[in-house]
């Protein structure tokens, strides 16, 4: 049974403790574990729009959208979001992807739209009736958001998009799509509507964990004017705002996966008979143990002490996120390859949880931020409040 003694941290309030309990109600009765992994594969698109519905049904994607457009609360509510990322990961790895691509995919109108782009695509995105997607990335510009070649083009009361973009989380599968291009050299948001001419799949991506990503092509694809997110030329401000709340909840999705190989492997280590007696009388079992429970806080900490100073201090958060994304992370796949270790041979059989896991984690040390980039965001934001520091102190 996983430790839920953290949701008594000063981080939370009351309702984001019934919000927990009431999502881990949830997914213990709507989330089976996935056993066939061919045939979750082959079934993928169909499982996504399932679970996309049935989260919206038990109403935990309002919490992707802000109130006035069908949410909970005033403004996304990062502690919620982790939370809600949190749980659904440590049962299914496909339905928490399902939820945060809602509100990735969508953060951008939540933040920057105009009133009728959130009452056209955030009430649906609510209700789980339209999926999103955010298409940012390229084949050379994935962390390089610069270095980004897809373009558009004003002509009469339409911008023509031009370009590629690729490992698209529910490319092929969205409703409509956050694109990121260059307007006159400088990064805009535009919506693209799915159904739009000139945009068309060029690949669908298989991955080690079944989730649907695509490869995108923009061919003269026409963008209605009214669709441009905030001004021309801020998109990059659009993106980095929509990063500065989802990069934590990346961790918390790791997190997830950490506790639920914690728990595995302590019950596998109470049952299994090893010398005489437990696994888990073994001392270097007993290390093993140890060192996983202590990445799991550790993690636990980091993450939501960059959510609540997002929800409760309203300051950006880029180097709290950054540092919550790299260590739950990367800490996360140490905490798994000792559940497996812990598992022994059965530890790489297909259908046991801990593999699934070990395919599951991998993706999130890339996606949103490798975690080499976290370390360039870190550091440099340490040294510019380190020099404001020096500068305060000769003041």
């Amino acid at each position: 049974m996983s430790d839920r003694s953290f949701l008594q941290w000063p981080f939370f309030e009351d309702h984001h403790r019934e919000l927990a309990e009431e999502v881990e109600l949830w997914a213990k009765q709507a989330l089976p574990p996935i056993t066939d992994t061919q045939e979750a594969h082959a079934q993928l698109d169909a499982t996504c729009r399932k679970l996309v519905a049935a989260l919206g049904e038990a109403g935990f994607l309002r919490y992707c959208v802000p109130a006035e457009y069908g949410g909970v609360h005033e403004t996304l509510d990062v502690r919620s979001l982790c939370l809600i990322r949190e749980t659904l990961a440590r049962y299914s790895g496909l339905a928490d992807f399902a939820f945060a691509m809602q509100g990735l995919g969508s953060g951008a109108i939540s933040m920057f739209g105009t009133h009728e782009q959130k009452l056209r695509y955030l009430v649906p995105v609510s209700k789980g009736e339209k999926i999103a997607a955010f298409a940012l990335s390229e084949e050379n510009a994935g962390s390089d958001v610069a270095a980004m070649t897809t373009r558009l083009e004003e002509k009469g009361d339409v911008f023509l998009a031009n370009g590629e973009k690729t490992w698209i989380s529910n490319g092929g599968l969205a409703d409509f799509y956050t694109l990121f291009a260059k307007i006159d050299g400088k990064v805009s948001a535009v919506i693209v509507d799915a159904e739009s001419e000139g945009l068309s799949i060029a690949e669908r991506i298989d991955v080690i964990a079944p989730h649907p990503l695509g490869r995108i092509r923009f061919q003269d694809c026409r963008v209605p004017k009214a669709n441009l997110i905030g001004e021309p030329g801020k998109g990059l401000r659009a993106a980095l705002g929509t990063l500065d709340i989802f990069r934590s909840t990346v961790g918390a999705a790791a997190l997830g996966f950490a506790r639920r190989a914690l728990d595995d492997a302590t019950e596998r280590a109470i049952d299994r008979q090893m010398f005489g007696s437990t696994l888990s009388e073994l001392p270097i079992a007993q290390a093993s143990l140890a060192e996983m429970a202590l990445d799991v806080d550790a993690s636990a900490l980091l993450i939501y002490r960059s959510a609540w100073t997002k929800d409760v201090l309203k300051t950006r958060v880029t180097r709290e996120a950054a540092m919550a994304k790299l260590y739950a992370t990367d800490q996360a796949q140490l905490v798994i390859d000792k559940a497996v270790q812990l598992f022994g041979g059965l530890g790489v059989k297909r259908g046991v949880k801990v593999e699934e896991l070990y395919r599951e984690i991998r993706a999130l040390r890339i996606y949103e931020g490798a975690s080499d980039v976290q370390k360039i965001v870190i550091a440099r934001q340490h040294l510019s409040n380190f020099q404001k520091g020096s500068e305060h102190d000769q003041l």
